[in-house]
């Protein structure tokens, strides 16, 4: 029986933070990499998340609200939406640059902390609803709650761990145009991701003592991805208008669907 979600959690996101280290370590081999490409890497993780956000998250949330004899609905949809909100506020307090933004586009509180600075958090904010939902999802699947199991955390940690090596590659690149060297643009790029296996054992152990809130967690973490990926990541991968980001974020869609199904259901 799955009765460690905490530790399964904390081992999944520490694979999800170690292949974004892989990615990252691409800036030891490409000095420069054509700017259709990392779009097209931003779109795909877009992508991922977007389809995880149904397949491994609301599409359990639905099914366990039909179980439980409430609304089928609204645990799903307060859920979703206060994961949005929750991420709306951290984005309009956390200070951050969108990558490729200029100076002057910076968002959160004022600060006078250096551009780089900046990159990093945004980047870091990206993160904290992977690192979230493989947490819910892997608390989930230890309750044998009936549209959550083993093998949807197992498929959307895979998930998330894949597009995190493009990920990883495509946000460690802006670090070395900075100025800097190869070693901080990588020690920058993995960790932005080390804040992964810290929301994931605040997600799976906040599951497992709230486990009433169940189809309203998953929701959250849905809520999440969803508007880090239509706020942050989406932009950043339209900001040269390429063609590349959009079937970055086919391809990254479909990826995620087929492993949610294949090996979820």
């Amino acid at each position: 029986m799955f009765t460690q979600p905490v530790f399964y959690a904390l081992l999944a996101t520490i694979f999800t933070w170690g292949v974004t280290a892989i990615g990252a370590a691409g800036v030891f081999i490409f000095h420069q990499v054509n700017q259709k490409v990392l779009d097209g890497m931003l779109g795909f993780t877009a992508g991922v998340m977007i389809a995880a956000s149904f397949w491994s998250l609301l599409a359990p949330s639905i099914t366990l609200s039909q179980n439980s004899g409430i609304i089928p609905w609204i645990p799903p949809l307060v859920g979703f939406l206060t994961g949005g909100a929750f991420l709306w506020i951290v984005d309009k307090a956390l200070p951050h640059l969108h990558l490729y933004a200029p100076p002057s586009e910076k968002e959160g509180v004022k600060t006078q902390w250096h551009k780089t600075m900046l990159l990093f958090l945004a980047i870091t904010l990206h993160n904290i609803p992977e690192g979230l939902a493989i947490g819910v999802a892997f608390g989930a699947a230890s309750l044998a709650s009936s549209g959550a199991t083993l093998a949807n955390a197992i498929a959307l940690a895979v998930g998330i761990g894949i597009q995190n090596f493009p990920e990883g590659f495509a946000v460690s690149m802006p670090f070395r145009r900075e100025g800097m060297s190869r070693f901080k643009s990588f020690m920058y790029g993995q960790a932005s991701a080390l804040v992964e296996p810290v929301a994931a054992v605040i997600g799976a152990a906040g599951v497992l003592y709230m486990r009433g809130l169940l189809p309203y967690a998953l929701a959250f973490a849905a809520g999440a991805m969803i508007y880090v990926s239509v706020e942050e990541i989406i932009p950043e991968s339209q900001a040269h208008g390429t063609d590349s980001a959009t079937i970055g974020a086919m391809i990254g869609f479909a990826l995620m669907m087929t492993l949610d199904v294949a090996f979820g259901v």
